[in-house]
Order: C-alpha cells, then sequence, then structure tokens
C-alpha cells in the first residue's frame, strides 16, 4: 500500500499497470531508437557501489548507514516484471566481543614474528598520507574487476576530509610490509543510530543534536566498508593479522557492541569467505536486478571474481 497525498494506491506484486509506470524509462528508450541489448540495472544509485545500492530482499530489521531499504514485496514487483538477480549481496554480522577463529590467531603470530609486517591506526591529522595509502591498496586490489575502475589519489582524499568529523580512528587500519602499504581495513560508525533521533531533517539544529549525540550518544555498532589486500599479499594470511591486530584494539575500548559488514557480493567467494570463517552470521540480503530489453537473448550474471 502506497499514499500518495490524500489518497491510498493499493499495489499488487502482479500489477504491470504500476509496473509500467515504474519502468517507463524502457518504452522511451525502445521508441527513441536505442540498440535492443539496453539493459535496466537496479535499483541503483548513481556512483559507486558502496552506497544505497540493491534491493532488500531478507533481514528487514532497521536499516544500515548508507544502505538501501523498501518493502519486501518489492522483490516480487521486479521479479514478476522480467528482472532477474544479476547478483546477491549478502550482509554479516558477529558481536564484538565474540573471539574470531582461531586460525586467525595462529596467522597473526605468525606474521607478527616478522618484523616487515605492521599496522596503523588512522590518523586525522594526516589525512592527505591515508589518501594516498588508500589509493595505492584501492587500485592494485580492485582493478582488475569492476570494470577496471581506478581512483585518483584527489578524489580519496576529498573523500576522508568528508569522512572526518564521523571518522573514529579506532577502527579504520592499514597494514604495512617494509613501509609498503598493503591491506586496509576501513569502518564507520552505524550513523543511523545517530540520525535517526533527528526526523528526517539536518538543519542547524539538527546538526548540533548530531555533534552531541556524537560527543554524548551512544553508537552500538559499526560497519565494514573496505576491506582489501594488495595481489602479492593475497592467500599469506594477511587478512588474518590485519582483523586481529584491529580487534585487539577495539575489543579493549569496549564502545561498540556488534559488527556488520556493508555487502559482499556473491561473486566475490574469497571474501565471503573470510568473513564466514570469522565466525560471523548472515544478518541481511541485497540483490541487484538486471532487466534485458531483448528478451531472447541470453541472461548472465555477474561474472566471478578470481
Amino acid at each position: 500500500v502506497e499514499a500518495v497525498g490524500e489518497h491510498v494506491t493499493r499495489v499488487a506484486p502482479g500489477d504491470h499497470v504500476v509496473m509500467s509506470y515504474m519502468f517507463c524509462g524502457e518504452c522511451y528508450l525502445c521508441e527513441s531508437g536505442h540498440p535492443a541489448h539496453c539493459v535496466h540495472v537496479g535499483p541503483i544509485n548513481f556512483g559507486e557501489r558502496d552506497r544505497w545500492w540493491g534491493l532488500q530482499v531478507s533481514g528487514f530489521q532497521e536499516p544500515l548507514y548508507c544502505m538501501n531499504y523498501n518493502p519486501p514485496y518489492y522483490q516480487q514487483l521486479f521479479e514478476n516484471y522480467g528482472f532477474k538477480v544479476y547478483f546477491h549481496q549478502i550482509c554479516y554480522t558477529m558481536k564484538v566481543s565474540e573471539r574470531p577463529s582461531e586460525k586467525f590467531y595462529r596467522r597473526h603470530a605468525e606474521l607478527s614474528a616478522d618484523p616487515n609486517y605492521r599496522s596503523q591506526m588512522i590518523e586525522k591529522s594526516n589525512l592527505d598520507k591515508y589518501a594516498k595509502d588508500f589509493t595505492y591498496v584501492y587500485n592494485k586490489a580492485w582493478a582488475g574487476h569492476g570494470g577496471g575502475k581506478t581512483l585518483e589519489e584527489k578524489t580519496v582524499r576529498k573523500m576522508l576530509q568528508k569522512m572526518k568529523p564521523v571518522l573514529d580512528e579506532h577502527i579504520c587500519w592499514f597494514i604495512y610490509y617494509r613501509d609498503e602499504p598493503i591491506a586496509m581495513w576501513i569502518n564507520l560508525p552505524d550513523l543511523n543510530q545517530y540520525f535517526r533521533h533527528l526526523n528526517g531533517r539536518f538543519g542547524l539544529i539538527q546538526k548540533i543534536h548530531f555533534l552531541l549525540l556524537k560527543q554524548f550518544g551512544k553508537c552500538s555498532r559499526f560497519l565494514g566498508l573496505v576491506f582489501g589486500i594488495i595481489p602479492e599479499f593475497q592467500g599469506k594470511g594477511v587478512d588474518a593479522f590485519t582483523i586481529i591486530e584491529g580487534a585487539n584494539v577495539i575489543k579493549k575500548r569496549m564502545k561498540y557492541e556488534d559488527y556488520e559488514m556493508m555487502w559482499i557480493g556473491d561473486f566475490n567467494p574469497k571474501m565471503m569467505n573470510i568473513a564466514e570463517s570469522l565466525g560471523t552470521r548472515r544478518s541481511r540480503q541485497l540483490s541487484t536486478y538486471r532487466f534485458l530489453f531483448d528478451q531472447n537473448k541470453e541472461f548472465t550474471r555477474h561474472p566471478m571474481l578470481n
């Protein structure tokens, strides 16, 4: 049921009239002479995949910061119209108090014995350095997939400056080998735990309220945004070293109760394996859909990452 002004419109999951309005861009593109290999992809954000991406299909608890939320019947609306799953987006959660698998501690101990490995919390006073390190790790770790898209250092510098007011230095980590950045684990507090008190507004009064909440309020959950290791150090235990280095500090502070990873695509089995081996549980799932204008063409899912 959708409220529109003073009227209430009842929407059935198989209502193709409603769906035609929702996806009327298809008709426009077809009438404009666009090639039949065009596809609808959605629901997605006009930007990167790190926010507002995908249709929620399970785990309808309170939404995370920058994550889509929709009524459950939207899944049937999309699928009845002809959309097919391009890839699933899996979220994982665990209690901060829970101890990761023992194999993480064993691998951590092995790398800790090598003085060439070291960890470093991010420092707000030196964001230019971490922008450079972030760019280096990201471009080496992700340039081989996702269309080969790379980031520019100036873009990352601007991003970190925007994040600075809400960054918690204790939950953002870089790993170095002989001073070369080789891995990063970037997290944020779940800002929705603050924003839910602002009634959907962010004027001057709400900004002051937000700063007070951030300073004196409680945020019990932090979110995993980025976890990456450069190819030369994958499969060497750097994942375990990174997680245990961070966990040792995060647990001692006793600030957070829950940890949740934003989402991992099911085309990335290596990262899913790391998440599951930590002892996490699946908390929610989203899906990215595609609709082929030419229904006679073969539908293929997102290619798997090596």
